[in-house]
């Protein structure tokens, strides 16, 4: 298996594209780098934060007060009256110039693109073995199409990993050189309705794991479109497509229907739990969104090895 794991990595970066990706990763960081320094370099440091905060929170409970507002617009500014509030009863200061931290959280957006580049292997690792005729070469080799399809799917979630490795340490590294120092070193969450410090390290790491849960159910879904169809241009857009849409078109239902929370893409972002974001639906825990995640996983994983195993090649 691990000779076999050990081949499929090695095939993903003789590809020009995976450099290519990863260019485009570390290029993105750098960019949202020099332009975070640019405004950081704009903001001027006061000493009445208390005061802003205090104007802040009287606008937001104000607006709260204001009817026709949706449960998760609601929590939203519930979250960012507690946070503002606890920060003024026990004199934290917010952090208004940029640290490696802050720099760091930023750039979590980019999980979303290496989502996107996981997606992107994973189309192609099984497709391309129909569509160049190799697959034969495989399946002449006394290894179970199991195992062959195992190392397949362990490879792409490997790369969506270092991927994230290198997005957090890129990050990290940049944020260090343009912004030096490691600043607050605490995290505000609002977790149940309630204020919790967290350490700053330990929250970005954590977040960012959670957030690799998004990248590797996007990816499993492309893994068994491109196993099911040996289509990787399917694969690739029908995911892409779910990718971007799917969060947004879950979020538009689950205004209305509280069913929306069997969807996938309201329990991948499992970030929502803690304190990141809100519940897409109010009363939905992380026990939940687990329990949901592994059933979507295991029917991914039933239809992609199943149908590979009964595949007739010559077909």
């Amino acid at each position: 298996m691990l000779n076999l794991i050990k081949n499929e990595w090695m095939k993903i970066f003789k590809r020009v594209g995976t450099w290519v990706m990863l260019g485009i990763l570390i290029l993105i960081i750098g960019v949202v780098g020099a332009f975070t320094k640019y405004e950081d370099s704009k903001v001027k440091e006061t000493d009445n934060w208390k005061q802003e905060l205090t104007a802040q929170v009287e606008g937001d409970k104000q607006v709260l007060s204001e009817n026709g507002m949706d449960n998760y617009s609601k929590g939203m500014f519930e979250k960012n009256i507690a946070i503002n509030e606890y920060r003024i009863k026990n004199d934290i200061e917010p952090n208004t110039k940029e640290t490696v931290w802050t720099f760091v959280e930023t750039n979590g957006f980019a999980v979303t693109l290496v989502g996107l580049f996981a997606i992107i292997v994973a189309a192609g690792i099984v497709a391309s073995e129909f569509s160049w005729g190799t697959i034969k070469l495989l399946l002449i080799r006394p290894i179970s199409r199991t195992k062959i399809l195992l190392s397949k799917y362990i490879t792409v979630i490997l790369y969506g990993v270092t991927m994230l490795a290198i997005l957090f340490a890129v990050s990290f590294l940049i944020g260090l050189i343009l912004f030096g120092g490691t600043g607050q070193s605490v995290h505000l969450a609002y977790i149940d309705g309630e204020v919790v410090e967290q350490n700053m390290v330990g929250y970005l790491i954590k977040t960012y794991l959670l957030k690799s849960i998004d990248v590797t159910m996007m990816a499993t879904m492309a893994f068994m479109i491109s196993t099911v169809f040996r289509s990787s241009s399917l694969a690739i857009g029908l995911s892409l497509f779910l990718l971007f849409m799917g969060s947004n078109a879950t979020g538009l239902l689950a205004m209305k229907f509280d069913w929306a929370k069997y969807s996938l893409f309201a329990n991948t972002d499992l970030t929502q739990y803690t304190g990141f974001s809100q519940p897409m639906v109010k009363g939905m825990t992380m026990g939940f969104s687990i329990t949901m995640l592994l059933i979507y996983f295991a029917i991914f994983q039933l239809l992609a090895f199943l149908v590979f195993r009964k595949r007739d090649v010559a077909a």
